[in-house]
């Protein structure tokens, strides 16, 4: 096919955002709002989450789209789903697009999952012969035969999620769109999924693949691009568009220092995070400061969330002060300290983000700190790198046997 199977020019998604002033909360304040200021204009700011996109998806081609949090990926999908309408722009679909965008998308509830497949075929336009030569492939890669006429909303999420992706894989569409989902199943159905979707894209339909697991974005695509805030700022090979996806951490880390740049309502922020030392062991327990300035003006305690990231940009571990009792007195200054112990880190280079938060988020320290893993083992034997190749962290295990008695 000449045409590719997605064309895109200039797109661009603006959101109205921050009305100012009090705004009423019934009907009978409005009325009385519009009565005494007739000719007052509401007053917004505007966001621009897609803008200028340029883009060419060939028949076939897997692609992954990377980014950090907030950077358009998945405004991106939902525009070229049909979910939300852009504020300009073109799009050309090559043909029909399936879209599992998130748990159940498209699901009705008090439906059985036997509903549930013809109705999302239905929905994709495909005929009901169209739906019932797949209909037993799908319920086998689901695994879900033995509650195929139970209603869905008493699915569990992984169920939920496994009929919903054998839904939008299997029924014949020309275009797949997937944002994450796959984080929510086992790893058994992580990799029934990512073959399913490579011999999608080998039967000479594409799929559009976002994520933020770089493993699985090397394993499945055979292009990506990359968005940072909103816009397309490269695209190329896997290899390529990942390496500038890493780089873009050390310039966003210099932005954050800035704390009137960092999201969060500022009514408390984190004034340096302090490693114990540049790098660690991989064995050896990692200790970090954080200073936290303060508020008596801020009613109620709060509690810290430690991220820790891999080079690229996986959450490694999540450190969050309200699983060990840790909840703080704004009114005070305090610099709240942590040690994490396990898991064992591979070597590399990691980075931390520190989040205030109390009943919404006060500080988002993205890029806070880095520190180095050194190259090294904790096991006591020597081994070859592929004993420990595979995983993103060491563990701790061990290995025993027992003889058996003969009978």
């Amino acid at each position: 096919m000449t045409n590719p199977a997605v064309r895109v020019r200039g797109l661009g998604k603006t959101y109205r955002i921050g009305r100012s002033g009090q705004r009423p909360t019934t009907a009978v304040e409005a009325m009385l709002q519009r009565l005494r200021s007739p000719l007052a204009r509401s007053r917004f700011t505007e966001f621009d989450a897609l803008d200028g996109i340029d883009l060419d998806v060939p028949w076939g081609e897997a692609l992954g789209i990377v980014g950090r949090n907030g950077a358009g990926k998945s405004t991106l999908l939902k525009v070229l789903t049909r979910v939300t309408a852009p504020t300009r722009g073109r799009i050309e679909l090559g043909g029909r697009m399936g879209s599992l965008l998130e748990v159940g998308t498209g699901f009705s509830g008090e439906l059985t999952g036997r509903e549930n497949i013809f109705l999302n075929g239905s929905i994709l336009g495909m005929t009901r012969s169209e739906i019932r030569s797949s209909f037993d492939e799908i319920v086998e890669f689901s695994g879900v035969e033995k509650f195929l006429d139970t209603q869905v909303k008493r699915y569990s999420s992984g169920m939920y999620v496994r009929l919903a992706f054998a839904v939008a894989a299997h029924l014949r569409t020309e275009i797949l769109a997937i944002d994450e989902v796959l984080a929510v199943g086992d790893a058994e159905f992580q990799r029934k999924s990512l073959a399913k979707m490579r011999d999608v894209a080998k039967d000479g339909r594409t799929v559009l693949y976002v994520s933020h697991q770089v493993q699985t974005v090397t394993s499945l695509c055979t292009s990506a691009v990359f968005l940072d805030r909103g816009r397309l700022t490269f695209a190329g090979s896997v290899d390529d568009t990942l390496e500038v996806y890493r780089r873009s951490f050390e310039r966003y880390a210099e932005e954050q220092r800035d704390a009137t740049r960092r999201a969060g309502s500022g009514q408390l922020r984190a004034q340096t995070v302090v490693p114990a030392s540049d790098v660690f062991e991989p064995a050896e327990t990692k200790r970090f400061t954080v200073a936290v300035g303060k508020n008596a003006d801020l009613v109620g305690q709060y509690f810290v969330s430690a991220h820790i990231n891999d080079i690229n940009g996986t959450v490694i571990a999540q450190c969050d002060s309200r699983a060990v009792g840790g909840w703080f007195d704004p009114a005070k200054e305090q610099e709240v300290r942590l040690s994490l112990r396990a898991p064992w880190l591979k070597p590399g280079r990691y980075t931390v983000d520190v989040f205030l938060c109390q009943m919404g988020v006060l500080d988002a320290w993205e890029g806070a700190a880095s520190f180095e893993v050194l190259p090294g083992s904790p096991y006591p034997e020597m081994t070859l790198d592929e004993a420990t190749a595979r995983g993103v962290i060491l563990a701790d295990f061990d290995y025993e046997a027992t003889v058996q008695a003969r009978r």
